[in-house]
């Protein structure tokens, strides 16, 4: 059963231009997020706006907003093969708990200068 949907757009020259403030990426990118993001190198503001725009999708899905989360409850992994996953901290997962939430569904695209994310919450 679907427990929620969130979807976000995020414009990846705002983010090129927030790339280059460390503090930025420090503040909402847990450190394995902020690693990633570097090592795209001329991608890295697509990447950067493509997690952002995942984080804000998931609190749509969960229905609340970033009331009570913040940006770094919310973590971003990629497989291997690029896949994007998310891995959820504190507040986020005792909602995703409380929703009786036991999978969770992450896609995310880039074009036209701008990074879309799409995610699924599945339960009981």
């Amino acid at each position: 059963m679907i427990r929620g949907i969130g979807t976000d757009l995020c414009e990846v020259r705002r983010m090129a231009k927030l790339l280059t403030d460390s503090s930025f990426l420090q503040r909402y990118f847990v450190e394995t997020e902020q690693a990633y993001i570097v090592s795209r190198g001329a991608k890295a503001s697509e990447s950067m706006a493509g997690i952002f725009a995942a984080k804000e999708a998931l609190v749509k899905a969960l229905g609340t907003g970033f009331d009570g989360i913040g940006l770094k409850d919310i973590v971003v992994a990629h497989d291997v093969y690029g896949a994007p996953s998310y891995h959820l901290l504190g507040p986020a997962l005792e909602r995703a708990q409380a929703m009786k939430v036991t999978r969770m569904h992450l896609s995310i695209s880039h074009d036209g200068g701008m990074a879309l994310a799409f995610a699924v919450l599945e339960g009981e």
